[in-house]
């Protein structure tokens, strides 16, 4: 099991992507944009940097809804390699069996 501290926090950052997301996307087509003036596309830039770290999609990171794990993540289940083997083994998962040859 993760630290709740640490689960707590990817919470935190999810929130934060989702509250900034629109105002993010928009100072990034500005920013982009060719056809503005370089003051335009420059002070787009710093607004984007006065926004906070955690708000950019990039600082996520995939974790076990079960357990909070970090590695070993199938981004299909949304649980780690331990976690899933642990519920097909108990037959929680349908049409999951063990192999064995």
């Amino acid at each position: 099991m993760a630290k709740k501290a640490m689960i707590e926090r990817e919470l935190k950052r999810q929130r934060l992507v989702a509250q900034y997301a629109t105002k993010r996307a928009a100072l990034k087509e500005i920013a982009n944009d060719e056809n503005l003036p370089m003051e335009e596309r420059f002070k787009a830039r710093l607004k984007l940097a006065k926004l906070p770290r955690n708000s950019s999609a990039t600082r996520l990171h995939n974790r076990c809804q079960l357990t909070g794990r970090p590695k070993a993540y199938y981004r299909k289940l949304k649980m780690s390699r331990i976690m899933l083997r642990d519920l097909a083994s108990n037959g929680q998962i349908p049409g999951m069996v063990k192999s064995s040859w």
